[in-house]
């Protein structure tokens, strides 16, 4: 009975925590700290003079899911949320005309962290207020089914111009 308790906590605890933020460091960060934080509240909660797996469970999948999103939405920031669409990646910025990019900055490429990694050229990402701040090169290891990442630009709607983020293909 504790064990079947102790796990239908750590499900619904990873479930409910993959919910939480919209980058994929977020979501993996947020699930595995719900995972890890069930799993110590269960134990925790059994060996106490309580015995309550399930209580320790529930809090420690809490505490871990809020943790472990909180450190992957971090990584996100540093590294930008990665989109998979230019749908996803088209903000709400419109101008009336696509201001000239910024010069590129030149980069230096470290070795590949893995076989499967590639390589995403460093670029000038909009920020707001019509300024811009440079995005280092880096490696980046994207899904199987993404092999190729677009650079962020400016794309004609309407009238003005649409600011589209950096994202995956």
């Amino acid at each position: 009975m504790k064990t079947t308790t102790t796990l239908a906590a750590l499900a619904l605890s990873a479930l409910l925590a993959g919910c939480a933020g919209t980058g994929p460091n977020t979501q993996q960060g947020a699930v595995g700290g719900a995972a890890l934080g069930a799993l110590a509240g269960a134990v925790i909660g059994n060996n106490s003079g309580s015995h309550n797996a399930l209580g320790g469970a529930l809090i420690g999948g809490a505490v871990g899911g809020v943790a472990g999103g909180t450190i992957g939405n971090s990584l996100d920031h540093q590294r930008g949320t990665l989109y998979h669409s230019e749908a996803e990646a088209t903000t709400n910025v419109v101008v009336e005309q696509a201001p000239p990019p910024p010069p590129r900055q030149r980069e230096v490429v470290v070795a590949r962290p893995a076989p499967d990694a590639i390589w995403v050229t460093g670029y000038w990402a909009y920020s707001g207020d019509r300024r811009y701040e440079w995005v280092p090169g880096h490696w980046e290891r994207p899904d199987p089914h993404y092999h190729t990442f677009v650079e962020p630009h400016w794309a004609r709607r309407g009238r003005g111009y649409v600011y589209v983020q950096g994202y995956w293909r």
